[in-house]
């Protein structure tokens, strides 16, 4: 019996050279734009960590020059990426990725920027679930709020001062959202506290590659 005299078997033989063909296209679509997609990954991560570190501070690759750890004090118990800069092989500031779990509407990830001798060199945020119009000035094109961390420590303020000021502490909640903000400061206030006690793990040597 041909293909032919069968309508059946011969539609089904034809989906299924159409269904391997069409997986061999993606295939291939996917090996030749994935490094593209890569690329254009590193490229945007690259700009927003310059967009904290000035490029004229450090002479290293922070995209190479990178480790993971994992610390309560993070937010998470995934690892968390931290990116180093230095210049002449010395530390200059590293770039922490650490998570707001405690968001209005579920975990905020940061951008957190940390100069060698504990001040910020700035804050951003990456992903955040927040209610537009209410949570959402924490980006830091809906306002300047982001950009008030830029120079403090955990000296000034001091500790006890980070917070919002609903709380007690030094900074503005936004008008009917408040545990937004909070979020963000508590994060930024434990990154802080984790780079101060693990500031020598935090630049420590990335280990000699293995020669094969």
């Amino acid at each position: 019996m041909s293909l032919t005299s069968n309508p059946v078997i011969a539609a089904a033989f034809l989906l299924g050279v159409f269904s391997i063909a069409g997986t061999g296209l993606v295939s291939t679509v996917f090996h030749h734009t994935e490094p593209l997609i890569e690329a254009n990954e590193r490229a945007t991560l690259l700009h927003s960590i310059e967009v904290l570190v000035p490029p004229d501070s450090f002479d290293n690759d922070p995209l190479t020059d990178t480790i993971e750890l994992t610390a309560p004090l993070l937010g998470t118990r995934q690892p968390v990426p931290v990116y180093r800069a230095r210049k002449a092989g010395k530390p200059v500031t590293a770039v922490l990725s650490p998570i707001a779990p405690d968001g209005y509407n579920g975990a905020i990830r940061l951008l957190v920027a940390v100069h060698y001798d504990g001040s910020l060199a700035g804050v951003r945020v990456l992903s955040h679930k927040e209610t537009p119009g209410l949570g959402d000035p924490i980006e830091e094109h809906k306002s300047d709020w982001i950009q008030r961390f830029a120079g403090l420590s955990l000296q000034n303020p001091p500790e006890p001062r980070w917070g919002v000021k609903k709380d007690g502490g030094d900074f503005d909640q936004f008008t009917g959202a408040t545990i937004t903000p909070r979020a963000v400061v508590q994060a930024v206030r434990k990154t802080l506290q984790f780079f101060r006690d693990n500031r020598d793990l935090v630049f420590a040597p990335l280990p000699p590659k293995e020669i094969p």
